[in-house]
């Protein structure tokens, strides 16, 4: 089986059920595990984001009004994939699902073309489930679920008797803000927090100043779509500068952290798991001291 993967958060999974052999060709945003930086890239960007601010990146991005993502098909043809993976969950982040579907049939062998679009952790396990039968890699994809449930598991009983929910907010953008969305309300809820901008299982959305700081959130976690944890730190100074954000009580207590977006929130991947291992300390640090990989998120002072 040759497959192609136009997912980072695909292309994670199949090399977690042991299909990286298989994979043929991937997006140029897919970077993990690091075997995946090997393989041949399908896409390219159409916006430049290098050295540009959160708020040039943002312009760029609204005046595309489709897909960031362009895609190589003559590189896909030389690949001759049996299979690829695409998605229909997020306009802008991926290349467009109809363009995939109008290249693949022109092809001759005619490759199979399967799209998913998680909104929940729900379905996020279901597309584990899923993508384990079409690959014939059952008992891993069975593993990578037991993983996840097994770790909802635990923490839920550490918190069986903590009755504080600390009023948490999570960005997806910073300028302008973006609320999170989709599963990361969930993994707020399950690390024992209670965010208030987000909606579980609606997409992020654009949040005013004025709405953030009126929620005066206890902690703040900031995992801009497809940033580094150092490209996330660098959006502090511009924040700082904000009306109102020295005022905010998580900034004034030191409860204001910057993580790693692209590598864990943003992506609906096996690596959901230290995302909510990521939440959870952020949340009750003394409780979950340590849970988190090392490195995968700073505290802002």
């Amino acid at each position: 089986m040759r497959i192609c993967s136009l997912l980072p958060s695909i292309t994670e999974l199949l090399f977690e059920l042991g299909l990286g052999d298989h994979i043929v060709g991937v997006t140029h945003e897919c970077d993990w595990p690091p075997a995946a930086l090997a393989k041949p890239k399908l896409t390219r960007s159409r916006i430049r984001g290098e050295g540009c601010s959160s708020a040039e990146i943002d312009r760029q991005v609204r005046e595309q009004a489709g897909s960031l993502y362009e895609l190589e098909a003559e590189t896909l043809a030389r690949l001759r994939p049996d299979l690829i993976f695409t998605q229909s969950l997020c306009p802008v982040c991926a290349v467009d699902e109809n363009t995939v579907r109008r290249i693949a049939a022109a092809l001759p062998w005619r490759p199979k073309v399967l799209s998913y679009h998680p909104t929940c952790l729900r379905e996020v396990l279901a597309m584990f489930d899923e993508i384990g039968r079409i690959t014939e890699a059952t008992s891993a994809a069975e593993r990578a679920t037991a993983r996840f449930r097994c770790e909802i598991a635990r923490l839920q009983a550490e918190l069986s008797e903590v009755s504080d929910r600390p009023r948490v907010v999570c960005l997806e953008w910073t300028d302008p803000p973006f609320a999170c969305g989709h599963w990361t309300p969930e993994l707020v809820e399950l690390a024992g927090g209670r965010e208030l901008l987000g909606k579980a299982g609606r997409p992020s959305r654009r949040a005013g100043w004025d709405e953030l700081t009126a929620t005066d959130p206890s902690v703040l976690l900031i995992a801009p779509c497809g940033f580094t944890l150092d490209r996330t730190l660098e959006e502090v100074p511009a924040l700082n500068r904000q009306t109102g954000w020295a005022d905010l009580l998580a900034v004034r207590t030191g409860r204001l952290y910057c993580t790693d977006g692209s590598a864990y929130f943003n992506r609906p991947g096996p690596r959901l798991v230290e995302s909510l291992q990521i939440i959870a300390e952020v949340i009750h640090p003394s409780r979950f001291a340590g849970i988190a990989p090392r490195g995968s998120f700073k505290q802002v002072s």
